[in-house]
């Protein structure tokens, strides 16, 4: 099988849409790979995990499904057949049980991080200046208009639901850990990846590489990709 007949499902997280991996999408259709962004209400978990296997529905061939954040609760919980590997980029990923809030405040949280509170109708919006602070403090001034124009808001309920069992306990995985991740401790990500047992890619990038390291992003897609095709 070559990598052109495996495509990449890519999986926004809190705060983003799926504009947010525009570069990974073009870099991965210089080399012949197809790929979609699914895009999710962030009303529930549940809401988020039926819409993507809405779009998962309409792929056809094998998918590397790759989640960002918050997203990592997504990507694991589907039971799509057509998923055969998982990419995790900085990304939460709850064990059986688990919930998203759970690994998401394990670790210390950085001294930048923002303050995160429900509005009143119970969605979580990112301050504006936390997109330069601490959700992409690598980006460029443009990016980081951008990433603040189209944010979009969570539901406290994505991050209070319990998962079931994981889908990273059945398909291989790999973790791009982002070592400046201001939003999502390091440590916590290491201790997902490890737990896991996913291949472990660590890079000195912020929260949000699909933006700010591209390459980096596409680099551990395509990896995985090449293992899929190379079954």
């Amino acid at each position: 099988m070559s990598i052109g007949n495996v495509s990449a499902v890519l999986v926004h997280g809190a705060w983003a849409d799926g504009s947010s991996w525009s570069k990974v999408i073009e870099r991965l259709q210089t080399q012949g790979i197809k790929s979609v962004a699914a895009p999710l209400p962030l009303s529930s978990l549940q809401d988020d995990i039926a819409a993507l296997d809405r779009t998962l529905e309409r792929v056809e061939g094998p998918v590397v499904l790759v989640g960002h954040a918050y997203a990592g609760a997504v990507i694991g919980s589907t039971r799509a057949d057509n998923v055969q590997a998982l990419v995790y980029v900085a990304a939460l990923a709850p064990a059986e049980g688990e919930t998203v809030g759970d690994v998401f405040y394990r670790g210390e949280t950085h001294p930048q991080a923002p303050r995160l509170s429900p509005d009143q109708h119970g969605l979580i919006w990112l301050p504006n200046e936390a997109f330069a602070a601490a959700f992409a403090q690598h980006a460029s001034a443009q990016e980081l208009t951008v990433l603040g124009a189209i944010q979009r808001p969570i539901s406290v309920s994505c991050i209070g639901e319990a998962v079931g069992r994981p889908l990273w306990k059945d398909r291989p995985s790999w973790f791009l850990t982002a070592g400046q991740d201001r939003m999502i401790s390091p440590d916590t990500q290491y201790f997902m990846a490890q737990r896991m047992n996913a291949r472990v890619r660590s890079h000195a990038v912020d929260h949000t590489p699909m933006v700010t390291a591209p390459d980096v992003v596409t680099n551990v897609i395509v990896e995985a990709i090449e293992a899929v095709s190379a079954r």
